[in-house]
C-alpha cells in the first residue's frame, strides 16, 4: 500500500558538547561559534541548546498529488576559496570539472526556490511494501507538496572532507556553535581558522532554509553520500592498514566521540545519510569480493555511527555488474541484500525505474558542476541558467559552449 510521503518526523537527538576551534577569526555570516576545550575549570561545559528549527506553515496552503518526474541534483563539496582551488596545480581542472563555488552554489539555491522547486526526502519518494503475491517490492509513495510547486531530493557526495580537499579552498570540517547550530571549520588563504556558516554546502542550506521555509514545507534537507576512508564528516574515523599502532586507533575514537553530535544535530535538521562505498569503489569494475568486504567496512565504519541507510550513490556513477537497468548481476543481488533498496547513479536526466524481478529502484541524478556549467546549460535551464551562474571570473579559463 503506498504511503503518504511527508510525515514530517524530527529525531529529538540533542547535540552533546560542542567541538569548535576557539581563538577563530570569522567570516560571513561567522560568529565566535566554535566552544573551546581548554578551559582549567572543573564544571562541565554546559551542552548547547539547538534553536528550534523553522516550521512551514502547511495549513496556508493547498496539497496536492505530485505525480512527475521527482528531480534530483547532487553535489561535491562546494569551492570557498577560488584562489586556492584554482591556482594551477594539478588539482585544478579537477576541481574546476566536478565543483561549483560557494557563490555559484548560492546563485543555483535561489534560482531552485524562484523556479517553485521544494525539498524532499529522498527515503520517502519510495517504500518497500507487498505485492499481491506476498512478495517483498518498492513503490512509489504519494508526493503531496504545495500546489504549484514541484519536488526536488538534492544529495552530496564525498562529504568526507578529504585531505586534498584541505588544501585546495575547501572547509574542513562541520561543527557544532555555541548556538547549537552546525558551522563550518577551516582556514582561509592566509591560514587563519574560519569558522563561518557560509562557506559549506550543509551550513549554506541549512540557513537558506532558515530564510526560506517554504523551500523545504517538511524539513528536508539532502542526503549525505559518505565513504570511509578518510573518515566522514572531516573526523577521521577510519581505520589504517599502515598505521595499526595504539596512538592512532586512541585518535580514532576520540574522533568518532567527536562526530556523533555533528551526526547527531545533521539528522535533527532534515539531513540523512547514505553509502557511497567505504573505498570509493567502483562497482563496475571490481570483483564481488572487494566489493563484499568493502561494504562489510562501511558499515562497521560509518553505518555504525550514521546508523541504516537505504540508499546506495554509485561512485563515479558505475553501475553494479556493469548494467543494473537490463540484469540484476550477482553484486546488485549482494548490495540489495546488505539492505540497500535506492541505488543512485549519474545521468542526463532525473530518472528512476523500479525493478521487477528484485525489491529495489534505481535512479540517476543531475550534477550541477563546472563540466555542465560550461557544456550543458540548456539541459539545466529548468533549474538555473548558467549564464547567470557561473563565476567565469574565477575559474580556469577553458572552453565554454554558451560563449
Amino acid at each position: 500500500m503506498k504511503k503518504s510521503l511527508f510525515i514530517l518526523c524530527f529525531l529529538c537527538c540533542l547535540t552533546l558538547a560542542a567541538c569548535g576551534t576557539s581563538g577563530a577569526s570569522s567570516s560571513g555570516g561567522s560568529s565566535s561559534a566554535g566552544s573551546g576545550s581548554g578551559s582549567s575549570s572543573q564544571q562541565e561545559p554546559e551542552e548547547p541548546i539547538p534553536p528550534e528549527e523553522p516550521v512551514f506553515d502547511l495549513s496556508s496552503v493547498q496539497l496536492v498529488n505530485y505525480e512527475g518526474v521527482v528531480e534530483h541534483l547532487f553535489f561535491h563539496p562546494v569551492v570557498a576559496y577560488p584562489e586556492l582551488a584554482f591556482d594551477g596545480d594539478k588539482q585544478s581542472n579537477g576541481i574546476d570539472d566536478w565543483m561549483v563555488t560557494v557563490d555559484e552554489y548560492n546563485k543555483i539555491l535561489s534560482s531552485l526556490y524562484a523556479n517553485d522547486y521544494v525539498l524532499v526526502d529522498i527515503n520517502q519518494v519510495w517504500s518497500e511494501s507487498k505485492d499481491e503475491s506476498g512478495n517483498p517490492v518498492m513503490v512509489r509513495n504519494e508526493l503531496m507538496v504545495p500546489e504549484g510547486k514541484k519536488p526536488l531530493i538534492l544529495s552530496f557526495d564525498d562529504v568526507n572532507y578529504y585531505p586534498y580537499m584541505l588544501e585546495n579552498g575547501f572547509t574542513h570540517k562541520l561543527i557544532i556553535g555555541d548556538n547549537g547550530q552546525l558551522w563550518s571549520y577551516g582556514k582561509d588563504p592566509q591560514g587563519a581558522e574560519v569558522i563561518s556558516q557560509d562557506l559549506d554546502a550543509v551550513t549554506i542550506l541549512d540557513k537558506f532554509v532558515r530564510e526560506h521555509p517554504d523551500f523545504s514545507p517538511y524539513g528536508a534537507k539532502g542526503c549525505l553520500s559518505l565513504t570511509g576512508y578518510c573518515g566522514i564528516l572531516g573526523y577521521r574515523t577510519m581505520t589504517e592498514k599502515e598505521d595499526t599502532s595504539a596512538a592512532h586507533e586512541e585518535n580514532r575514537q576520540r574522533e568518532i566521540e567527536a562526530v556523533k553530535p555533528i551526526i547527531a544535530e545533521l539528522k535533527r535538521t532534515g539531513w540523512t545519510f547514505g553509502s557511497h562505498t567505504w573505498g570509493h569503489v567502483n562497482l563496475t569494475d571490481r570483483p564481488l569480493e572487494v566489493i563484499q568486504a568493502d561494504t562489510e567496512k562501511w558499515m562497521n565504519e560509518v553505518g555504525s555511527l550514521v546508523g541504516p541507510t537505504s540508499i546506495l550513490f554509485y561512485p563515479h556513477g558505475a553501475r553494479p555488474d556493469g548494467d543494473d537497468w537490463h540484469q540484476t548481476g550477482p553484486k546488485f543481488q549482494y548490495l540489495q541484500s546488505k539492505g540497500f533498496r535506492v541505488f543512485c547513479s549519474v545521468g542526463t536526466e532525473s530518472f528512476s525505474y523500479i525493478k521487477k524481478d528484485i525489491c529495489a529502484v534505481i535512479c540517476d541524478r543531475l550534477h550541477p558542476d563546472g563540466t555542465t556549467l560550461r557544456h550543458s546549460r540548456d539541459r539545466y535551464l529548468k533549474f538555473y541558467d548558467a549564464k547567470d551562474v557561473m563565476d567565469v571570473s574565477v575559474r580556469p579559463q577553458r572552453e565554454i559552449d554558451w560563449q
